[in-house]
Parts: C-alpha cells; structure tokens; sequence
C-alpha cells in the first residue's frame, strides 16, 4: 500500500494496517539492543532475568518511555518511513513527535485482554479533532513478528464507531456492567467488527486517538511481543513559531525565519530536538542528530529529565492503552 492510499484508509476507518512496512535490515540495529530495555522470553519464563519480576501483575508495567536506554530503538521512534508516514496521514510536514515507548508483553505475566477503548483521555484536553493541523496520529510499530497467539492490538472502523458519543469511553464485551457513566456493555456488533492487527516484524499500526482498539492476550507458550509506540501532531499553534527541530536548526546556522502563523486550537506539542544542530535539517534529521548525540544509560539525570519534558505520563502512559483515568 502507497502513502495515498494509507492515508485514504486511515481518513476513512481511523486506522490504516501496514504489514512489514520497516523492511527487516532497518529493525537489526534496534532489535540488537532489545535486551537493554527488557528480559529475552527466555530470561523472563525462566526467571534468569532478575527484571522478570517487574512484568508480572500489570499490563503497563512493561512500558518504558522515550529516550530509551537503547539508542538504536529511540532511532526507531523516528525512523525515516515512520515520518514519512506521519506526514501523508496529517497532511503536514510540520510535525512533532509528542511521545513514544517501548512495551513488551509476555505470556502469563498477566491479563492483557482489554475492553475496547479510546486513547484521546490522555493525548488531548479536548474530544479528538479532525480539524486540518489539529490532528494526531499514534502507531504501533512491531519489533518481532505478532502474529493472534502473541496478542496484537484489535481496532474498530469509524464507520460503526463515528455516532458514538465521548462519553463512555470503554465499551466492555456482551454481557459486562458498566459501573459509572465512562464505562458501558458495547453494542455486540462492535466487538464483531474487530479487525487484527496481527503482522510481521515492522508492521506499523497507524491509527487516531479516537478510534476504538484495544490490547488482546497472549496464548503462544513463553511468548514475548514487543512494540514501539510513538505519537505525533501538528504543533499547536497559539504563539507557536512552528516545528521546534526546523527552528533551532535554522538558529544553529545563524539563519533566521518569520514565525509561523497559528493554524487552529492545538495546543503546542514537545520540542525534539537539541540546542546544538548545525545545518538547516528536516525536522526528522534534527530527531535523528538529538538522539546520536546522546548518551542514554538507565537512571541518568539528563534521561529522567527528558523523560519529564515529554509531558505528563498518565496512569496508562502515553495514551490511556486501555487503562482507565478517570
């Protein structure tokens, strides 16, 4: 599927599935490095890692955030095709990139099976727009292969979601009770509309904050799956000069450029990139440049910092991920 095409699919069913849309040789680096961040399967069903612990009880216990400890799997979260992609979806190539983790699963360590849900409760202050240049996009980008057993995500068209209300926000299976107004039984259909998101090693996921997904089990014995989760919009716009990479970079060149108008409502975004770019670069490349030029080892200051300035992790991390927050 070309980019058009991709963007066609997502403005129509708020979700686009791009089987294998990394090739294999773009993922060795960042798979090389996978074993920074969390226990092999092996490490974790044998319990020779001593971080399996950390898995077991909580979905979301598995998630670690941007910058990772592994350089080549932050490099991931802006890889050349995942930005490219941002840009055809939005239909803009002024863009940030407000987030991104790392989530492994594994088999047994806890239930992942969720009830279909939004994720715009912790990606926006508002209801999700479809406003040109107030749009947001997050995607699931695999790093092993996924296929049903090691539980991809399952998304739902717009086409029977877009008369749903804000509010509930989770829509539980046939035959389970809300307990407040933000949970409710879905309609039966919804459930049996569910596409899988199942793939191989670089499939990307591409959908909008307000379209309903959610995370599904793991069955395949000592399975472990693992994702990277970035999300990205147009930075907002009240005062805001435009994308933060393309304006330090034009500072560090001693070039200078008219601020942007504000376009829309959104609310700006975090900047990218470093205060030391040379160059005039695309706002992927100044990416790019931020992270090589960075030194990421578990529990630096300058890590914990940036971390922070991502913006606030709610109770599910970068999105809701099915957890509620109310």
């Amino acid at each position: 599927m070309d980019l058009t095409a991709a963007a066609q699919a997502w403005r129509t069913d708020g979700f686009v599935i791009l089987p294998g849309f990394l090739p294999a040789e773009e993922l060795t680096s960042a798979l090389g490095e996978l074993d920074l961040l969390f226990p092999s399967a092996d490490g974790f069903h044998d319990g020779t890692d001593p971080r399996h612990e950390r898995f077991i009880g909580d979905e979301f216990a598995g998630i670690d955030t941007f910058p990772f400890a592994s350089a080549e799997i932050s490099l991931a979260a802006v890889n050349h095709r995942i930005l490219a992609l941002a840009e055809a979806l939005l239909g803009d190539d002024d863009l940030h990139l407000y987030g991104a983790e790392a989530w492994a699963k594994y088999t047994g360590a806890c239930d992942y099976d969720q009830a279909l849900h939004r994720d715009y409760l912790n990606h926006t202050v508002l209801v999700p727009s479809t406003t040109p240049g107030c749009q947001q996009v997050e995607m699931f980008v695999f790093l092993n292969d996924v296929p049903e057993e090691l539980g991809p995500p399952h998304l739902v068209s717009r086409k029977h979601t877009a008369h749903l209300p804000a509010v509930p926000n989770w829509l539980l299976p046939p035959g389970q009770e809300g307990t407040d107004r933000f949970v409710a039984e879905a309609d039966p259909q919804l459930y049996e509309a569910e596409v899988s998101g199942a793939g191989p090693a670089g499939t990307v996921i591409a959908f909008e904050p307000g379209t309903y997904h959610r995370g599904t089990q793991l069955s395949a014995p000592r399975g472990r799956s693992t994702a990277c989760i970035c999300a990205s919009g147009r930075p907002a716009c009240s005062g805001d000069s435009g994308s933060v990479g393309r304006r330090r970079a034009s500072r560090a060149s001693g070039s200078s450029s008219s601020a942007a108008p504000p376009r829309g409502n959104c609310r700006s975004s975090v900047s990218p990139g470093p205060d030391t770019l040379t160059g005039r670069l695309r706002p992927w490349q100044a990416w790019h440049c931020a992270i090589r030029g960075a030194t990421f080892r578990p529990g630096d200051r300058r890590v914990r910092k940036r971390s922070a300035d991502m913006g606030t992790r709610g109770p599910g991390g970068l999105g809701s991920h099915g957890r509620r927050n109310t």
